[in-house]
């Protein structure tokens, strides 16, 4: 086995010692412009099928722990934190409308959503504030985060599910999908 070259090596280094995902320009950056893409596909190839893997996570790279060996590292059984229905439809209008008001949200959901909602995501780390809409009172808007993606294990918000991959996974409401199906009644003719 021939070792890896320069940059590749060096790539893997700084990797390995960051304390957060990186991308591919903030390496490039890291390592004086060097191009870093080439060795980051081949540190990706290198990895497959080993205990650790090299991950891409929207734009940002980063080491994990391969997932059919997680259950090993695990000192302690933890206790996934249960989102509220709110919370959990507040956080898939932000996902799949982003950036969104808190008004926009409200008008989705049919109700209104209480500061708690937001700060629970924003306690996460799956939304964040995401400057203000330039219309008057300048409301605040909401986006997903990198730590979102991470989360839910998508290379980008376009790995959403869509209608059809809901519909097939039988996560959709059955009075939306009889709504869905049901035919407008016609008007009586008067004759």
């Amino acid at each position: 086995m021939t070792p890896p070259d320069a940059t590749i090596r060096a790539v893997e280094a700084v990797l390995f010692a960051a304390t957060e995902p990186m991308t591919a320009d903030a390496i490039r950056v890291h390592l004086g412009g060097i191009e870093v893409r080439a060795a980051l596909a081949a540190l990706q190839a290198d990895y497959a099928g080993r205990g650790i893997e090299l991950v891409r996570r929207g734009e940002r790279w980063h080491f994990q722990t391969a997932a059919d060996m997680a259950h090993l590292l695990r000192r302690t059984h933890e206790e996934p934190r249960k989102l509220s229905r709110a919370g959990i439809e507040t956080l898939a209008i932000i996902a799949y409308h982003e950036p969104a008001t808190r008004a926009e949200i409200e008008a989705i959901r049919g109700v209104q959503i209480s500061k708690g909602t937001i700060d629970v995501l924003m306690e996460a780390g799956w939304i964040r504030p995401a400057g203000r809409r330039e219309v008057p009172g300048r409301p605040l808007l909401y986006a997903t985060t990198p730590a979102f993606l991470a989360h839910f294990g998508l290379a980008s918000r376009r790995d959403l599910p869509g209608l059809e991959d809901l519909r097939a996974a039988g996560l959709l409401d059955p009075v939306d999908l009889a709504f869905e199906t049901m035919e407008v009644a016609k008007p009586y003719d008067e004759d």
